[in-house]
């Protein structure tokens, strides 16, 4: 089966009912989706491709699927590795090739017809997913396989797929009985069309929202490019001669940074982390109430005291009290020098003679001041050395000499949105890896953030090695009419980061679709990203990529030298905002007692148990919280740090051998990016690094040790 969990981008889940068309839609044959796509690559073909296909091909997909797994029941040959497990792996081939494509829709390039397909799917997809795995038929003959999988001379990735598939069967309510069963599949219900609501509000709420400015004054402090967007984004909404900010975050965050007027940089910050939070038609709370009691009924079924111990049972870490261990640890370094730097400001504040009281909107203004009084260091000067495409190319040229990959851009391929770039990645002696999508730009029906997924995932089958097709998505700075995207920093790691994953997806090199490329534990899957972000700003790198947009001039060494010294700058703040959302996650899913949540109070009585100082909020709260309400990271956010302990001593490699060396890049090739799922992570990590991770790294990286 193409997904354990068929998922539509933004932890839509899959599910199925089969052997009829509930909703008596016509099957058009002219359905792309019905078959392989007919495309020189296989490609999606977004020219052909219309919304009114996408429902039917789910049903079609449902329909098929179904059929499939009714021959692996039926069959009345002794069940094996290849007629169950590998015929289960394989299937669902319509539903994979419309879900990807409309989970990709979903989150780059929505509206109200694709959410109302969305919120009709959403059900059959919950009631076809539990049809598989509740089915107890199909059960038997999987562990019929596991079981002899123990005497049997198996390959350790052939055991890696019969373990998930028995695993999923049992985490998914196999044991229960029919009272149990029935309402396990009300839960999953009820819970997709929950997340499905959640990331519907926060959609309209980041959308509905905009501060209009019509009096130049108020643009006091901000750059000439900032106003010059603000000015493009007021005209587009028929705004001529005003400016428009918005809650796209390439819009709030540098008015945030340079706007002088207080008073409007405290309107714009609390419109962005009130986001659902209103008691309008879109607020979250309720929902997420409803969600958190849901999955903990849903863990309480499945034999769990909480969410938490059933989604970490199959991580790294294991247990809620080692990711509270890594959490309390670093808050321990982090909280303090929050404190520091709080202080640093008011003294700021002071100096100038604000006389008021540092607050959480102020922070990115006073810190950006305190950058350039430190550090001779204005983010507003390092941008034009940041062009989009020069950083895109960058990500490229460190690929290319890690692992001898290259990328051709083809311009030929039909897209979804005319600014999305299609290129073609293939090895150092010119055999295909696959294909890559990069979206790089805000619109008004992209979800907020960056991410990663596939169009098609890597794997073999009948001998054939199908060829991932993969895609990046962000919200960058927009062009101007007289000037290109230019990057901030934080993009620019945005960029390499998300790059780190599309490497992870085209590089994989296993047999099985299930254990694909990114297929692995969440506190795994943000290695190949995050050590990818290293080589981003690193003087080597910068020198090749890092390129005034209008003169060419690489970007001069004393500027490198005043980013690395202001590189920790900050730094208590960003660590502190980081690990109060992971802790905030944390709380809501270890929770053993249900209850009707009052979120607002529930929130702040679980930042001040660990001393959250008012000057900071957590990089997200509860009601705009999209990885853990409508993502697949619930009792998972702290995976970017515990990714981070891996990340950092891994990157150590190849500070050792040189952040170019060829054999160290080889090695993290085929030891961690090669092999999606198809080891236990720990064991791949050591086979790269040679032992265990060392912590140090991660404090260092941070600047909280020596």
């Amino acid at each position: 089966m193409k997904k354990l969990l068929i998922v539509l981008s933004l932890a839509l889940c899959a599910s199925t009912n089969a052997q009829d068309n509930p909703n008596n839609i016509k099957m058009d044959a002219k359905n792309p989706f019905l078959e392989d796509f007919k495309t020189p690559k296989g490609t999606p073909p977004f020219d052909l491709i219309k919304k009114e296909d996408y429902k039917p091909a789910f049903i079609k997909g449902i329909e098929q699927q179904s059929q499939q797994i009714e021959a692996i029941v039926n069959n009345k040959a002794a069940a094996t590795f290849d007629n169950t497990v590998l015929v289960l792996d394989e299937s669902g081939e319509i539903l994979d090739r419309v879900s990807t494509v409309f989970g990709a829709i979903r989150g780059a390039d929505s509206d109200q017809d694709i959410q109302t397909i969305a919120e009709e799917i959403s059900p059959l997809l919950s009631e076809h997913n539990d049809n598989i795995y509740l089915n107890e038929k199909l059960f038997s003959r999987i562990k019929t396989v596991y079981d002899d999988s123990l005497n049997t001379n198996r390959t350790t990735e052939q055991k890696r797929l019969i373990d998930k598939y028995y695993k999923s069967f049992v985490r998914s309510g196999i044991a229960l009985n029919k009272e149990q069963k029935d309402r396990l599949r009300q839960i999953n219900k009820e819970l997709s069309l929950l997340s499905l609501s959640f990331g519907k509000n926060l959609l309209a709420e980041t959308n509905n929202f905009q501060l209009e400015i019509d009096n130049e004054q108020d643009l006091a402090g901000l750059p000439a490019d900032v106003v010059s967007v603000a000015a493009q984004t007021a005209k587009a909404k028929g705004l001529d001669g005003k400016w428009v900010f918005t809650l796209s975050k390439p819009s709030w965050l540098p008015f945030l940074q340079y706007a002088d007027n207080r008073a409007l940089r405290e309107k714009l910050y609390k419109a962005m982390y009130n986001r659902c939070n209103n008691n309008n038609q879109f607020d979250n709370k309720q929902i997420i109430s409803n969600l958190v009691n849901l999955r903990l009924e849903k863990a309480n079924l499945l034999g769990y005291n909480s969410h938490a111990d059933y989604v970490l049972a199959e991580t790294m870490a294991k247990t809620p009290d080692n990711v509270f261990d890594l959490l309390n640890k670093l808050w321990e370094y982090a909280l303090p020098q929050a404190k520091k730097e709080a202080a640093e400001l008011q003294k700021m504040i002071d100096r100038e003679g604000g006389n008021f009281k540092l607050e959480s909107w102020d922070w990115w203004y006073y810190t950006e001041k305190l950058r350039k009084e430190k550090y001779s260091l204005d983010e507003e000067a390092i941008r034009p050395y940041f062009m989009v495409n020069n950083v895109r190319d960058g990500a490229f040229f460190v690929a290319n000499q890690l692992y001898g990959i290259t990328f051709k851009p083809l311009n030929d391929v039909s897209v979804y949105e005319k600014d999305v770039q299609v290129f073609e990645v293939n090895n150092a002696d010119g055999s295909y890896i696959g294909i890559l999508y990069l979206d790089f730009f805000p619109r008004t029906g992209k979800r907020n953030g960056a991410w990663m997924s596939s169009f098609r995932k890597q794997s073999v089958k009948n001998g054939e090695f199908i060829h991932p097709i993969i895609y990046n998505v962000g919200n960058f700075a927009m062009p101007t009419e007289d000037k290109p995207s230019l990057l901030t920093l934080e993009q620019v790691t945005t960029l390499f980061h998300e790059f780190g994953h599309g490497l992870h997806g085209l590089l994989s090199h296993v047999n099985y679709n299930g254990l694909s490329g990114t297929a692995v534990s969440r506190d795994f899957v943000e290695l190949p990203s995050q050590i990818f972000e290293h080589w981003a700003l690193h003087p080597e790198v910068l020198k090749i990529y890092a390129k005034h947009y209008q003169t060419g001039e690489v970007i001069p060494a004393d500027l490198v030298k005043k980013m690395q010294e202001a590189a920790n700058f900050n730094q208590g703040f960003e660590t502190t905002e980081l690990v109060a959302a992971a802790i905030l996650d944390m709380k809501w899913h270890v929770i053993t007692a249900s209850e009707e949540f009052d979120v607002d109070q529930f929130e702040q009585d679980k930042m001040n148990e660990i001393g959250l100082i008012s000057e900071i909020i957590p990089r997200y709260k509860s009601t705009y919280f999209a990885h853990i309400f409508d993502g697949g990271y619930s009792a998972g956010y702290y995976s970017y740090l515990w990714s981070e302990v891996l990340d950092a001593d891994a990157f150590e490699a190849f500070v050792e051998k040189g952040i170019f060396d060829r054999t160290t890049g080889q090695s993290f090739r085929d030891n961690i990016l090669s092999k999606g799922g198809s080891e236990d992570p720990m064991v791949l990590y050591k086979k790269f690094r040679g032992a265990e991770p060392n912590p140090i790294y991660l404090l260092k990286n941070r600047g909280f040790v020596e």
